[in-house]
């Protein structure tokens, strides 16, 4: 869905625009939390993904169209002067024809530009899949993360083979926080559907959390959110490890900042209790009969979490003691709400310790880290995913193909019609003068 956005401002679009066609012509010319109990990582650096994944040989059998980037350029530029619609299909040459890390730069301009044109709505699946292999290529990651995150102002809504080689390969480089930047966009796009994906995103989620990063609230939030949503595909100790992780995270957006941080532009339950859901999963863990377990470290987690809490309630307490009079003769319903919220928290603190023994008591509480799953699902489970994806992604490849070859015809027979029609326009024009002259 496109949502009304401002123009970027005429003086800073000629500008820029000015710029980068001259840029074309020379070149064509010549959570705030401390993590402190999950365990350092261990694993080596690597390449999840296989090497016939990641592979380009598929896309790059691709009938070629070669294209002067100068004068498709140019002719955009042009045709946005004249308020008309730029095709999908122009756009789709322009990114498939770049060729170095300045041509990434210049074709994110376009990209904005189409997406803020009357043709938004056309851009092509495989038109989004070829700018970030591009970017992969000329090592401009970020510039398609910077898109991705923005797809509202770009259009760039990545199908999931796209979302795992982008994941890929910030985890070949060990930066788990920019490929949970990754997965925080499929968790917005609910995006979850595919296990190769589930897979490839528990797993950044897992090894990002054994960094001891120090989160803002709205990364707490967006962490808390990715967690529980892609947790929600696992019924085993991995899904359920997430989910309670992601639950207690949200639970302490929640009683800091109350329901509204929480679920507003996200794809989340807008109803009071996050920390309940979390204790609720450890209850369903209690109550299961199966092998199912949650991890020490997860619990570890929480259990600060709740002392982080309780901590900051006994603070807010002690200062806000004594000001009861000066409280509004009103009070805003989410806000009793919020409060009642946080009066629960002792509550929660007591159920936390007790549901705590009673798992570990039955032996279902797993030794290994919440990092050592994942990394153990990856290898046992990501090579059969593989399998399924490269197969759906060849057919779709041809079908990408099928469809750019039909624009193309398409384009062809219009632009020979209106070329009749124009010869046809000339010759009554030259008709018409040759009748009043005999006249």
């Amino acid at each position: 869905m496109v949502c009304p956005v401002k123009n970027t401002p005429a003086v800073w679009e000629n500008l820029y625009r000015s710029k980068m066609a001259a840029s074309f012509w020379t070149r064509c010319a010549t959570a705030a939390v401390k993590v402190k109990c999950f365990s350092p990582s261990y694993t080596v650096r690597r390449r999840l993904l296989s090497a016939a994944y990641t592979d380009t040989k598929v896309w790059e059998a691709r009938e070629k169209d070669p294209q002067n980037l100068a004068l498709l350029a140019n002719l955009m530029d042009q045709t946005y002067d004249r308020n008309l619609p730029v095709s999908s299909l122009t756009v789709a040459r322009f990114v498939d024809n770049i060729t170095s890390k300045e041509e990434v730069d210049q074709t994110e301009y376009y990209l904005y530009k189409f997406r803020h044109s009357p043709n938004c709505w056309y851009l092509r699946d495989w038109t989004i899949h070829s700018w970030v292999r591009q970017c992969l290529k000329y090592d401009k990651r970020e510039k398609a993360l910077h898109t991705i995150k923005n797809k509202i102002q770009y259009g760039i809504f990545p199908d999931c083979f796209t979302f795992n080689l982008l994941i890929d390969s910030y985890i070949k480089d060990g930066d788990y926080k920019s490929a949970c930047a990754v997965v925080e966009e499929l968790m917005l796009q609910e995006a979850f559907d595919v296990p190769s994906t589930q897979i490839l995103s528990l797993y950044a989620l897992g090894h990002y959390l054994t960094t001891n990063p120090q989160l803002e609230v709205s990364e707490e939030r967006a962490l808390g959110a990715s967690l529980f949503i892609c947790g929600l595909t696992n019924n085993g100790s991995i899904g359920l490890t997430a989910q309670f992780i992601g639950n207690a995270l949200l639970g302490k957006v929640e009683m800091l900042n109350g329901i509204h941080a929480v679920f507003k532009g996200m794809p989340l339950n807008w109803a009071h209790g996050y920390l309940d859901r979390a204790l609720g999963v450890m209850e369903k863990v209690a109550a299961g009969n199966g092998d199912v377990k949650l991890t020490k470290d997860a619990l570890d987690y929480v259990g600060g979490v709740l002392d982080e809490l309780s901590s900051e309630s006994d603070s807010s307490g002690e200062e806000t003691d004594g000001e009861e009079e000066k409280k509004p003769e009103t009070i805003d319903e989410d806000d009793e709400d919020d409060e009642a919220e946080r009066a629960r928290l002792p509550q929660y603190v007591a159920r936390f310790k007790e549901m705590r023994a009673q798992l570990e008591s039955e032996g279902k509480v797993e030794a290994g880290s919440f990092q050592a799953l994942v990394s153990a699902l990856a290898q046992q489970e990501l090579s059969a995913a593989e399998a399924a994806d490269l197969e759906q992604y060849q057919q779709q490849v041809q079908g990408w193909e099928a469809e750019r070859v039909q624009l193309i015809r398409r384009e062809k027979e219009m632009r020979e019609k209106a070329e009749q029609e124009k010869q046809e326009r000339l010759a009554a024009s030259a008709a018409s003068a040759a009748s009043a002259a005999a006249q």
